[in-house]
């Protein structure tokens, strides 16, 4: 479980870029809504303390439990139906002693550490049809319960994540291209058939956002209301911004015109308050953390490390995209947060578990060739 490692190869580049970005999300939620600062910060300790932990264990050895991790993150999605608690029209929610956890967060790492383990174990055999065919059956429940939650935008994030490990692990070009040629059109049908009135596809609500999305004038007054306020916050902002906590009367979070601001609109605060300079900041933040994991992955002594840095990566640079995308109205409405800025401590924790296990990989880089004799000593079990 433990191993002898060498200190200097403890990744401290990646804890500092997280934790920068986290101080910067608990400051941004402290203006947006006050009252959800304090929370944050301790969801924020409670995160480093499990990435300071998990960094320390033998991800080779965690990786042997493949299937147990496999069939605990369906128990954990189906308890969402037997215990969940519902709102705002969706059951994604449970209560464990006092907190409330949302479990699609926590399956995102699960099913990554999962099909790591899946896939080297059938490396030899990943571009035959049967070893496809059972990576993507073993999919399709977590996915669904997922999804029938509702959560689309989860939904799309763990079907990145999925084909982001399908190629990182060798899959032919031939099947990616073969793939392609078909889902492509087969996207542009159900985008044309999801925009009928009387489709079945998707739900009210879900059409809705993409219609706003599409015709932003028409519904500035209804459901594209948020996203139109979060472009006029953003754009406010100019340089510079308004400045933070901003008491300035025209202002679209001090006039309320973003509900929740501290979750999936916090990157409008940032823009109205810190201005192009603070948004640009924060990009920059989130593409140097996603590259130092890929760089850990580059440097892992087996592929199961490279394809965890390499999911780890994916969930958090196609979640920063998708949540600045909506803010900025390049994409339609989700409900994605941004990572380590938004308000919620599922998610936060769920980041660090992530990057804990991130930071092992990196512990035992290509040329880890067993026991050092170190700084940082543990014993073997």
């Amino acid at each position: 479980m433990f191993k002898r490692y060498e200190l200097k190869n403890y990744n401290i580049k990646l804890i500092i870029l997280a934790v920068t970005i986290s101080l910067y999300g608990i400051m941004m939620i402290g203006s947006a809504r006050e009252a959800y600062q304090s929370r944050q910060v301790y969801g924020l300790f409670l995160g480093i303390m499990a990435m300071l932990v998990l960094s320390l264990f033998d991800y080779s050895f965690v990786l042997n439990f493949y299937w147990l991790i496999y069939v605990f993150n369906l128990l954990m999605l189906w308890s969402v139906y037997v215990f969940g608690d519902s709102s705002n029209g969706a059951q994604r929610w449970i209560e464990v002693a006092g907190i409330r956890f949302q479990p699609s967060e926590l399956a995102k790492i699960l099913l990554i550490l999962f099909y790591a383990q899946f896939i080297i174990k059938h490396k030899d055999k990943l571009n035959t049809f049967r070893v496809l065919l059972s990576m993507v059956l073993l999919f399709i429940p977590p996915f669904l319960l997922v999804y029938k939650q509702p959560d689309m935008s989860t939904s799309i994030i763990i079907i990145i994540i999925f084909c982001v490990l399908l190629f990182i692990g060798g899959l032919s070009f031939k099947i990616i291209g073969g793939v392609l040629a078909v889902v492509i059109p087969v996207a542009v049908l159900v985008l044309v058939l999801v925009l009928q009135p009387d489709q079945k596809l998707i739900k009210g609500y879900q059409q809705t956002r993409i219609l706003a999305w599409l015709q932003p004038d028409k519904y500035s007054n209804a459901e594209g209301y948020q996203q139109q306020n979060s472009v006029t916050a953003i754009g406010s902002g100019q340089l510079m911004g308004k400045g933070y906590k901003s008491n300035v009367v025209a202002s679209v979070k001090n006039g309320n015109f973003i509900s929740e601001p501290q979750t999936d609109f916090i990157f409008a605060i940032v823009g109205e308050e810190l201005g192009f300079t603070g948004c640009c900041s924060l990009i920059v933040l989130l593409a140097l953390l996603v590259i130092e994991c890929i760089k850990v992955g580059r440097r892992a002594k087996d592929l199961s490390g490279t394809l965890i840095c390499a999911g780890v990566a994916a969930n958090i640079g196609f979640q920063s995209f998708i949540n600045i995308g909506v803010a900025t109205a390049i994409l339609p409405t989700t409900g994605l947060p941004l990572p380590f800025m938004s308000y919620g401590m599922t998610s936060l924790v769920s980041l660090y578990i992530g990057l804990g296990i991130v930071l092992n990989i990196g512990l035992q880089p290509v040329k880890y060739q067993g026991m050092y004799s170190s700084e940082l000593t543990f014993d073997d079990e």
